[in-house]
């Protein structure tokens, strides 16, 4: 295990993004401003493709602290903050801001979305992966059951309660602002969860599987990485997980142009 380099917080890109004007639209298209990196992160990444370049990120990510599951409620109130708004969070799928105090499992509340789905890999919520804010997301009690664990992929009807999002009987389509935020934090699992103890997960090209420690599909998820640009939200999420609660990064929100250089 790596010593942790020096935790430098300059009050992250949130400051600046207001500034620039362009914090109104989580999940915008536009490519966000440079997060917050500390100098030296990914030094010993630079340059590597591959097998090479996945292991040395997985050296440096690996670097962390963990949360219990009941942790998650405060970390995911403070990472997915509705910019406009600080009493609410901003829903993944449906993009809809609610109050952070709505936070359950009744109709009308948000609850902790596992996007890589806590049954592929049967890995549940005791800390550890399934507990890693990085792929950990407000959404919709409804709509996540909807979700259920469909692996990722395009097509399907129309998602009550989120539009802009389509399912079918084992596929689920996040409308096209997140689309790169899904992917990218569907890579980020795969990298990050390789030991420690736990399924060795991993992206593949399915859309069939079950509990096996896979999640798919790895070639419309590197079209979606590629299509939608880190947004100011997901840069800022992304110093948040890193300065506040797991003092690690998603590395293909810094360099999404990293993704296919692992699996390209």
């Amino acid at each position: 295990m790596r010593t942790r380099l020096a935790r430098v917080w300059a009050g992250g890109v949130s400051a600046l993004v207001v500034a620039a004007g362009v914090l109104a639209a989580p999940g915008a298209a536009a490519q966000a401003p440079a997060a917050d990196v500390p100098a030296g992160y990914y030094d010993s990444a630079e340059g590597l493709t591959g097998e090479a370049l996945k292991a040395e990120l997985n050296d440096i990510i690996s670097d962390a602290d963990a949360l219990s599951y009941s942790q998650v409620w405060d970390g995911l109130k403070a990472t997915d903050q509705d910019p406009a708004n600080s009493n609410n969070v901003i829903l993944l799928y449906s993009g809809q801001s609610r109050a952070k105090s709505l936070n359950g499992g009744d109709v009308g509340d948000w609850n902790r979305e596992h996007v890589w789905a806590k049954s592929h890999g049967d890995f549940g919520t005791s800390t550890g992966p399934g507990t890693d804010l990085h792929h950990l997301r407000p959404t919709d009690v409804q709509v996540n059951s909807i979700r259920g664990n469909k692996d990722f992929d395009t097509g399907g009807s129309a998602v009550n309660g989120a539009p802009g999002n389509f399912t079918d009987s084992d596929s689920f389509e996040p409308r096209d602002e997140v689309k790169g935020d899904v992917a990218r934090m569907i890579l980020y699992m795969a990298v990050r969860w390789e030991e420690d103890g736990f399924a060795d997960l991993e992206p593949n090209d399915s859309v069939s599987n079950g509990s096996a420690p896979y999640h798919g599909k790895l070639s419309t998820l590197l079209a979606w990485n590629d299509a939608d640009p880190v947004s100011a939200f997901e840069a800022r999420r992304n110093d948040v997980v890193y300065e506040q609660f797991q003092h690690n990064r998603n590395p293909f929100v810094d360099h999404p142009e990293w993704a296919d250089a692992i699996w390209g």
